[in-house]
C-alpha cells in the first residue's frame, strides 16, 4: 500500500505506460501488503524513476564484460582505480567521479570483482544518471567499491537487508548457500538486483531466472549437502528520501 502525508492512496493515476518497470513497481506497491510511505508525491515519482535507472544499469552492467573474480584476484582500470590490498577499488586522485563510473561499463573487460561489489556499481551508475555529473561528482566525491563495508553514507541502506513481503525491481536480494562448498566461500550466496518479470541480475550468473541462479549455487555444495540454495525474503533498498533531497 502507498501512503502520502499520512493518507492512503487507493487509486494512483499517473502517467506511466502500463509496460513500464514504474507502472510495474506501483502496481505491486498497492497490492501488497507493506506500507510505503512518502512526505510528498514528488519522492514516490523520483523512487520510480530510479529504480527504473537501477534496473538499466544492472542490465548494462550485465553486459559490460566485467568479469566475476574473488577479492584476491580482482583487477581494475590502474588510469581511474587504485586497487586496495583487500581487493577493492578506490577513485584515484584527481579522477572525476562520473568518468571512472562510466569506464567500467565502457571497458569492463579490463574489470574483475565480487558479486557485492557490481551491486555498488549498479546504484552508482544508476544515481549518476538521475543526478547528472555535476551533481553526482558533488555528491560523490570519494567512492571505494567493494562490499558493505566501505559504502558511502548516503548508500549505507544497500548494505541492511531486511525481512520483506514485496519484492520491487530496483531492489538488492539475496539467495543464499547453506551448505556452500567450503572451496568455493564466494558462492556461499548471490547478490542480485531485482529486475522485475521474474528475471534477475547476478554478476557472474547475468540475467537469469531464480530457477537458474538456485540451479547454479547448488552446483557448488559441499560432498553430501542435502539443502538447497534458496531465495531469502530479505531486500535492501536505499533510502530514496534522503537521495532525493540531495537534488533539492
Amino acid at each position: 500500500m502507498i501512503i502520502i502525508s499520512n493518507r492512503l492512496i487507493t487509486d494512483f493515476q499517473n502517467g506511466y505506460n502500463e509496460h513500464t518497470v514504474q507502472a510495474q513497481i506501483l502496481k505491486l506497491m498497492m497490492e501488497g501488503r507493506e506500507e510505503f510511505r512518502y512526505p510528498s508525491l514528488q519522492v514516490l515519482e523520483f523512487e520510480l524513476n530510479l529504480r527504473n535507472l537501477i534496473v538499466e544499469a544492472a542490465v548494462k552492467l550485465a553486459h559490460s564484460g566485467l568479469r566475476f573474480l574473488i577479492f584476491r584476484e580482482s583487477v581494475c582500470n590502474e588510469q581511474y582505480w587504485q586497487r586496495t590490498s583487500e581487493g577493492g577499488f578506490v577513485l584515484r586522485e584527481g579522477v572525476m567521479p562520473s568518468e571512472a563510473i562510466k569506464d567500467i561499463y565502457k571497458n569492463g573487460h579490463l574489470y574483475g570483482t565480487e558479486c557485492a561489489t557490481a551491486m555498488v556499481i549498479v546504484y552508482y551508475k544508476a544515481l549518476l544518471e538521475i543526478y547528472g555529473e555535476q551533481l553526482f561528482n558533488r555528491s560523490f566525491v570519494r567512492i571505494h567499491l567493494m562490499n558493505w563495508h566501505y559504502l558511502d553514507p548516503k548508500l549505507r541502506e544497500i548494505g541492511q537487508i531486511h525481512k520483506t513481503s514485496t519484492f520491487l525491481p530496483g531492489d538488492r536480494v539475496y539467495f543464499t548457500n547453506p551448505d556452500v562448498d567450503p572451496k568455493t566461500p564466494e558462492l556461499q550466496g548471490e547478490n542480485a538486483i531485482d529486475l522485475g518479470g521474474g528475471l534477475y541480475y547476478g554478476h557472474g550468473v547475468g540475467i537469469a531466472r531464480a530457477e537458474a541462479i538456485i540451479n547454479m549455487l547448488n552446483q557448488n555444495r559441499m560432498p553430501g549437502a542435502t539443502r538447497s540454495a534458496y531465495f531469502m525474503d530479505v531486500a535492501a533498498r536505499p533510502d530514496f528520501t534522503k537521495l532525493y533531497n540531495i537534488m533539492h
